[in-house]
């Protein structure tokens, strides 16, 4: 007799519910209801992020949260025009940025290959790995935010150079991307935008 395998637990499809609140229902906010972000949700937030994939368990991605108003007064001049209100009324603003000496963790994160040696010297490859698993890191801190009932708002209008000479002088660290957490007013969205169709974005071959 032949046992066909079957999924395990942690590969069963999560219910439709669960896919509703993480992709197709969920929306990017810009206007925001006056609840505050409890410190231990945003540490478990973190906890969550933190477990997804990164080359060589590097985990280059560093996390500022900017939860006072004179924190958010200092990201405010490097912010495009438009999103200088959502952010000032987000209850928190992370900044996800990139480790530049990630490597220097790895024999913590990588202990059974001299994975440090891969980076060191080649800053080529460090920034490509950094930028990209930063990026990955950025995409699982939404989708764990959104698991937790939060509600986010990514951007990319802003000056990195900007915002790394006010957070980062020591040059360490390096901004990828904003996003404003919190719980939206879903009476300020917009009817969502088109999406590309399969036949549009995909091949398989």
């Amino acid at each position: 007799m032949i046992n066909t395998p079957t999924a395990s637990s942690s590969q069963r499809r999560i219910p439709d519910e669960a896919l509703d609140q993480l992709f197709r229902k969920a929306r990017t906010h810009t206007a925001w209801l006056p609840t505050p972000i409890p410190v231990g949700l945003v540490q478990e937030l973190y906890g969550l992020t933190r477990l997804g994939p990164t080359s060589a368990n590097a985990s280059p991605a560093r996390f500022v949260f900017l939860t006072t108003p004179a924190a958010k007064e200092r990201l405010l001049p490097a912010l495009s025009l438009g999103n200088v209100e959502k952010t000032r009324r987000a209850p928190v603003t992370a900044i996800i940025a990139w480790d530049v000496e990630f490597y220097e963790k790895l024999p913590k994160l990588f202990p059974h290959a001299g994975a440090r040696s891969w980076f060191v010297g080649n800053p080529a490859l460090t920034q490509e790995t950094a930028f990209r698993n930063s990026s990955l890191a950025g995409a699982y801190f939404i989708l764990a935010a959104r698991a937790l009932g939060l509600d986010c708002g990514p951007m990319s209008g802003f000056d990195a150079a900007k915002v790394n000479a006010e957070f980062f002088p020591d040059g360490r660290w390096k901004a990828n991307f904003l996003c404003n957490l919190g719980y939206g007013d879903s009476r300020e969205l917009f009817p969502r935008n088109p999406r590309l169709e399969f036949e549009e974005a995909c091949q398989m071959l």
